[in-house]
């Protein structure tokens, strides 16, 4: 049976720290799915370090679209992060919102048809902090909502971050 724990939040509410602590605790080698496409040199950085934070037991995978392709059936995995597995979409479709969101529930639908998976995702709340004057960003706000709630209605489990404390939702 297929296992869903969606963890959100704010940016450096922990939602990482908490994730990865989830997963050590459900298996001694979890896989770390990463969705980030390297924009730059100190993006390229900030992974490096969260790779060496985590260590030799984990299974790293990067796969900014596409995570049904690997057979991760009766794996615990981190899907880390959906905001960005969203903005890869998002940019590739030339910030069509329906099209990003319709690409990104049936990726998600086929990821959840593997057997027997543990799968916790961490994702960012981005629309609790006022409406963007940009266009693109009001856009892809969107699209990151509506993802979110799909994401969260599919979900066994949802849990908060607030200031590094886990709130527990659903």
């Amino acid at each position: 049976m297929t296992r869903v724990h969606l963890i959100t939040g704010g940016e450096r509410s922990g939602k990482s720290t908490y994730a990865e602590r989830l997963a050590l605790e459900a298996s001694d080698h979890p896989v770390y799915l990463a969705t980030a496409r390297i924009w730059d040199e100190e993006f390229r950085q900030r992974v490096d370090l969260h790779q060496q934070r985590r260590g030799a037991c984990w299974e790293n995978i990067e796969e900014e679209k596409h995570p049904s392709r690997h057979d991760l059936s009766g794996r615990t995995v981190l899907l880390d992060c959906v905001t960005l597995w969203a903005t890869n979409f998002f940019f590739d479709l030339d910030a069509l919102v329906d099209d990003a969101l319709t690409a990104l529930k049936q990726e998600f639908d086929a990821l959840l048809k593997q057997h027997d998976l543990n799968l916790i995702i961490v994702t960012n709340e981005i629309g609790m902090g006022g409406v963007s004057p940009d266009a693109t960003q009001r856009h892809f706000t969107s699209l990151q909502g509506w993802f979110n709630q799909y994401i969260a209605e599919r979900a066994d489990r949802v849990t908060l971050m607030v200031s590094g404390i886990p709130l527990q939702v659903k």
